[in-house]
């Protein structure tokens, strides 16, 4: 009998926790809200009751899981399976998750970057399949990459490639990593909504506007939703120039967000990649939503243990 996989995608809105296959199929499923307030403490104690219910519940099922593979944003220690303070999971510091897990529930853990997780999801399953140089691009609460170069996973030197959220696009914008102008300041959910704050302090203050609701309202012809996600589309356009530039991959997927804001923001990032770099390098490569659409978390949430076991049920 196939062994299964319990994958957690931790995520500083929202954490899921499934049970899959090899073939990136989900088979159980549970969700709560992060509530990144209460701390780690509490968080991992929700964690913790949610992988025990999906287990059972595939026990009962007849389906039973021999690993569990972890999703989660950086900076981490892949390997080890040690978070550094993510920005967006304040209070995870220093946790040794892969051993914490590990003691609890007696099953081999692995450990991935959620843009490394998500980069082998649209490759394996996705957009991606049957490239051989991959970009993925996270838009969710934050912003990051994951990077399929040659046909391989490229992790760096000390785990921290495809960190792009980090990247300082203008000297002047909402702030994300504790600067101005960084690349998930303006392309993140929660920067994007700072955005339309510092654009629009008349209409909207902190707590009024999320990505999801300019998108409603720039649907409906709103014309300050609609200037705020053009800017957004142009910052991305830029953040994606440069990495045409640098990698000249065959594709760049875009999750989450890009998913939900389609062409208001995938538009003007298109125009602005046009403009910025280099002919050769933009015709060569695909701009593209997520294939796996919103079941891109839930996929990539199993993909490190896939990975780790030698890879899917065919050659991606």
């Amino acid at each position: 009998m196939e062994k299964l996989i319990l994958g957690l995608d931790i995520g500083g809105t929202k954490t899921g926790v499934v049970l899959g296959d090899r073939g990136g199929r989900v088979l159980e499923r549970a969700e709560f809200a992060t509530r990144t307030e209460r701390g780690f403490k509490a968080t991992f104690a929700e964690l913790c009751e949610r992988i025990a219910d999906v287990r059972t519940r595939g026990e009962q099922a007849g389906r039973i899981a021999g690993a569990i593979s972890v999703s989660i944003g950086g900076p981490l220690e892949i390997e080890r399976g040690v978070i550094h303070s993510p920005p967006n999971l304040p209070g995870w510091d220093d946790i040794p998750l892969k051993q914490m897990l590990a003691e609890r529930f007696g099953l081999p853990v692995y450990v991935e970057h959620d843009g490394n997780a998500g980069a082998l999801a649209e490759w394996y399953f996705g957009a991606a399949r049957g490239a051989r140089n991959v970009i993925f691009l996270t838009m969710g609460t934050g912003c990051g990459a994951g990077l399929i170069l040659n046909g391989e996973l490229y992790r760096g030197t000390c785990d921290l490639a495809g960190e792009v959220g980090h990247i300082r696009l203008a000297e002047t914008g909402p702030v994300a990593y504790g600067k101005a102008g960084a690349w998930e300041a303006f392309c993140g959910g929660a920067g994007i909504a700072r955005l339309a704050v510092q654009r629009f302090p008349t209409r909207w203050k902190d707590g009024d506007v999320t990505a999801k609701s300019l998108a409603q309202l720039a649907r409906a012809g709103d014309d300050n939703a609609r200037v705020v996600l053009q800017e957004v589309g142009r910052h991305l356009g830029r953040g994606l120039a440069m990495l045409v530039d640098l990698l000249n991959p065959e594709v760049i997927v875009i999750g989450g967000l890009a998913v939900r804001l389609g062409d208001l923001v995938l538009g003007p990032a298109r125009e602005e990649l046009q403009r910025e770099a280099l002919p050769a390098a933009v015709a060569a490569c695909r701009v593209v939503p997520a294939g796996l659409g919103e079941t891109l978390g839930d996929v990539a949430a199993v993909c490190a243990a896939i990975r780790a076991l030698g890879g899917p049920l065919y050659e991606p």
